[in-house]
């Protein structure tokens, strides 16, 4: 049988990153691309893409509009090799059946294990310490730290995403009780993870710790604002890997400036914020430049997933990644 003709969209030094030789050799052994570098549009510059049937994206994929999909009448599978479709895949996609799968399961692989280890460090107030013992160079003082440590301590997920249910997992290994907020998730799922379903403000009330794991959409714009941001006990470790547009951060500052709270931040709005922003300086807030998700040899797990993800599809095997219509408005 003759291979698909495929097509690597996406940043063109992204390839070399996804695929070293041996997953390249797979690719290849299960498509005939087109070209072998990747394009970063599709347009004229691409070249003859009319019976281009297989689409491989990655970040900074170009958008599918129904001009550029004009362009290409075989196609039939777009397979993102990154987390996110909805940068790019639009409803003419889904139009024309042609189906989409994405590697964000294994873009959230990286992002728990961040999560996980930021509640660690949060938990044992890491960062604030760590800016003490520079300052006075002495025998620790813990005084009048609201508490130190995860044992025994409530921590809430909000959001049982991709990325949620791997933090949960993984904080089954901790001496502590987990509570989850998210609208989509049923009693009975809960139960299978192993945790509390509760509303967003008694999450906040209640937990040590709150973890923020859930999509960006325009419902959960902000749904951190300045009244539910005021339920959080005072010494509560926010964590955000998700997105910033999440938070209020306007009105989490206050809150973080005065001590009341501390963070784990690897995101936020603007981003970056401004150089003059209290978040790069405050000794409680840990604040990194957006890197929970798949960097440097991580992204050769999306490529490796990404290849799985083709051979599925070219075995007539259901895609464990595939993205439907329907659920697309609710994802990340």
């Amino acid at each position: 049988m003759p291979r698909p003709r495929a097509l690597l969209a996406m940043s063109p030094s992204l390839p070399a990153q996804l695929f070293d030789e041996r997953r390249r050799a797979r690719l290849e052994h299960l498509v005939d691309l087109v070209r072998p570098d990747a394009v970063a549009a599709l347009d004229a510059s691409a070249g003859d893409i009319a019976d281009v049937e297989v689409l491989i994206t990655g970040w900074n994929a170009p958008r599918l509009t129904a001009e550029v999909l004009d362009r290409m009448p075989k196609l039939r599978v777009v397979v993102h090799a990154a987390g996110t479709v909805k940068t790019f895949v639009t409803d003419e996609v889904f139009a024309r059946d042609v189906r989409v799968t994405s590697v964000a399961d294994a873009n959230a692989v990286p992002v728990a294990e961040y999560t996980f280890a930021a509640i660690l460090f949060g938990a044992k107030r890491a960062r604030p310490l760590a800016e003490w013992y520079r300052a006075h160079r002495t025998t620790r003082d813990v005084t009048g730290v609201h508490w130190l440590g995860t044992y025994g301590i409530t921590i809430g997920v909000i959001g049982a995403s991709r990325t949620g249910r791997r933090v949960i997992a993984l904080l089954q290994s901790l001496d502590v009780a987990v509570q989850v907020h998210d609208p989509y998730c049923t009693p009975a799922e809960a139960a299978e993870l192993g945790v509390t379903l509760v509303e967003l403000d008694d999450l906040l009330a209640t937990s040590h710790v709150v973890s923020v794991n859930a999509p960006a959409t325009p419902e959960t714009r902000h749904m951190l604002d300045a009244r539910r941001i005021a339920l959080m006990r005072d010494g509560t470790v926010l964590v955000n890997t998700a997105r910033g547009s999440l938070i209020d951060h306007e009105a989490l500052l206050p809150h973080l400036v005065s001590g009341r709270l501390d963070a784990v931040l690897d995101v936020a709005t603007p981003e970056p914020p401004p150089s003059d922003s209290p978040l790069y300086d405050l000794p409680n807030v840990l604040f990194t430049p957006h890197i929970a998700g798949a960097l440097g040899n991580e992204v050769g797990r999306l490529g490796h997933a990404a290849v799985d993800e083709l051979a599925a599809y070219l075995d007539g095997r259901p895609m464990p990644g595939e993205v439907l219509a329907e659920r697309l408005r609710h994802l990340a």
